[in-house]
């Protein structure tokens, strides 16, 4: 029995050390690889972990002169005070507004686009307006906000041609209820066509001999994508879907800023804007911060959700 304690560990050993051999081939194969990710590591250590350590301040009264270790602290103050003040509730109403209009439309837009862009036979046509919509993606909303300003000014070209139809002029960027509507239907116009890619690709995946096994048994255009192509891109749908709930609470904060005014606070303040404002501009670090700890918790757990969901309805893994 002992003899056969002494080879089992004997194996074992032999085992370890076979596998550290291995390791450090490997290692030595891809050594490269693990220097040229590196820097990446190192700037993502220093940006995106080290800050962490400034979140002590939503429970602090932070003073900048005080700095964080001399800043008395003060519990959950902030959290509770965010929870009691009038603005907070509507500035996270509004987000919750906007990003739900955002991801709905922002799912259907492209699913619907793609089904469209798919029954199209002159490839040379289908690449020139896949083109043209995918564009927009690489405008920033610094341009884009610019450009949408003068277009859609009291003597911009869309007020224009309302007038000139018969209509009234639209205050666009100046109503709260029409800014809710120009924020999602431009963001639309920048991110459909580059989301239709992934429904393409899913389309790219079915088996021709469907559409013509259909055709055999007689169905339309209609019945084969009601059949055949809307099934193939459902569970990409689903995908895109619920990984978009862990975006609930990012409303676009580049779009927003380079838009709204103080017209549409009540209905256009969103989350990251007001973090700005009461944060940067009016000086209270530890408000902000815990408004932006708040936003940041909620996201995780509804990234954490999205995920368990994408692997149970759509098989999706990526751990």
């Amino acid at each position: 029995m002992e003899r056969g304690i002494e080879r089992g560990m004997h194996t074992e050993a032999r085992s370890s050390v076979g596998t550290r051999k291995k390791t450090r081939e490997k290692f030595s194969v891809t050594w490269p690889l693990h220097l040229l990710v590196l820097p990446a590591v190192i700037v993502t250590v220093i940006f995106a972990y080290v800050p962490m350590g400034g979140l002590v301040m939503a429970f602090q009264n932070f003073k900048p002169y005080d700095g964080i270790w001399g800043s008395p602290f003060v519990g959950l103050e902030h959290f509770r005070f965010m929870f009691e003040y009038p603005d907070s509730k509507q500035v996270i109403v509004n987000t919750l507004v906007i990003a739900s209009l955002k991801i709905v439309f922002g799912l259907a837009v492209p699913f619907a686009f793609a089904i469209l862009l798919n029954e199209v036979r002159k490839m040379v046509f289908k690449r020139v307006v896949q083109t043209l919509v995918y564009l927009p993606h690489f405008i920033s909303w610094v341009i884009l906000g610019a450009i949408l300003t003068d277009m859609l000014g009291s003597e911009g070209i869309v007020n224009r041609m309302l007038l000139a139809i018969g209509l009234d002029s639209v205050f666009w960027l100046g109503d709260g209820n029409w800014f809710r509507f120009t924020v999602v239907v431009s963001d639309i116009w920048q991110n459909f066509g580059f989301n239709t890619i992934v429904f393409l690709a899913a389309l790219a995946g079915v088996n021709p001999s469907l559409y013509e096994a259909a055709e055999v048994d007689g169905a339309n255009r209609w019945k084969q994508t009601v059949h055949i192509t809307m099934p193939a891109m459902l569970p990409i749908a689903i995908v895109v879907g619920t990984l978009s709930l862990g975006n609930i609470l990012n409303a676009g904060f580049d779009q927003i800023f380079n838009l709204y005014t103080p017209l549409v606070y009540d209905k256009g303040d969103i989350i990251d804007t007001f973090v700005y404002r009461t944060a940067i501009l009016n000086g209270q670090y530890s408000f902000g911060t815990a408004v932006g700890m708040f936003k940041s918790f909620v996201g995780l757990v509804l990234i954490v959700a999205s995920y368990r969901l994408a692997a149970k309805y759509a098989g999706y893994k990526i751990f």
